[in-house]
């Protein structure tokens, strides 16, 4: 491998690290704090692809799809936890796993339904669209760049907000000691919605991201829900910084799998990874649960 197509493969697996860490930042804290598991966060994914390439569609700019597309998903996240998974918060895994389940099919077919099967594009703008020089003949995309700027600039700020604020001090006790949090006076629901609205505007946000690459289509969420699932377990439940290195390492390694080897042996190479770090980090890199 040249040195050229090297560097390419590896911010290609960076970049697609800082979108895995925009899905599972929102799990992993659901997941720690609330102990939660939402099979539907992928849907969210979607459906923050989906409202931004209507707009695009109607309105043809890049800028208003994202700013309508990203509260619009926070606005689906709220309904989803207030109208039917706050009924679930005290049931068994067994129970969350099966209606969160329930929610992927209800959205995507009726996405379907709404929208069609066909795919859907989202266009960008020109001063996204061109490419630039990273070595000496050497192009690459700007959105692509764009896309890890903008995943390094929320992660930086989700950590500020986790570890500096007096918010992200509630959401920490929460996910170290829920019970000694609520007996503090922290109020949990309001929490919990707040959660939700995060999580499910950093997964439209990726979905938007992902659009104008991928293109917009009904089930987009599954596939990476998988992946943001394995980054949750690898960087220990409930943890930011380990959601953050989890994805980074998931990304580069399905990148250069996939390059190096064939899809079906990279996308093997994500579980090898992971069952090699629970071996000697059974609660992932940075469990919160001591």
């Amino acid at each position: 491998m040249t040195a050229a197509l090297f560097a390419e493969q590896l911010l290609n697996g960076i970049q697609l690290g800082v979108m895995l860490f925009l899905i599972a930042s929102g799990l992993t804290l659901v997941f720690g704090i609330m102990n939660f598991i939402n099979l539907a966060h992928g849907s969210l994914y979607m459906a923050g692809g989906f409202v931004a390439a209507i707009v695009y569609r109607y309105t043809g700019s890049f800028a208003l799809a994202v700013l309508v597309a990203v509260p619009a998903a926070a606005a689906i996240g709220v309904v989803m936890e207030r109208l039917v998974l706050r009924r679930f918060y005290g049931r068994g895994h067994l129970d969350q796993v099966l209606v969160t389940f329930a929610l992927i099919l209800i959205m995507n077919e009726g996405t379907r339904m709404i929208f069609g099967p066909a795919p859907l594009l989202i266009g960008l703008p020109a001063m996204l669209s061109g490419s630039v020089e990273i070595l000496p003949g050497v192009g690459y995309p700007i959105f692509r760049l764009t896309i890890l700027l903008a995943g390094l600039l929320v992660a930086g700020l989700l950590y500020l907000i986790i570890m500096k604020t007096r918010l992200g001090m509630w959401v920490r006790a929460g996910a170290s000691n829920r019970p000694m949090a609520s007996a503090m006076g922290v109020n949990v629901p309001v929490i919990f919605s707040l959660l939700f609205a995060v999580g499910a505007a950093l997964a439209g946000l990726a979905g938007i991201m992902a659009g104008p690459i991928l293109s917009v289509q009904v089930g987009m969420g599954e596939p990476i829900l998988i992946l943001a699932l394995v980054v949750t377990v690898i960087g220990g439940i409930g943890s930011i910084r380990g959601a953050f290195i989890a994805a980074v390492m998931v990304g580069v390694v399905d990148t250069f799998g996939r390059v190096l080897l064939t899809p079906a042996l990279g996308s093997m190479a994500i579980f090898i990874l992971m069952a090699a770090i629970l071996t000697f980090r059974p609660k992932g890199l940075f469990p919160v649960h001591g």
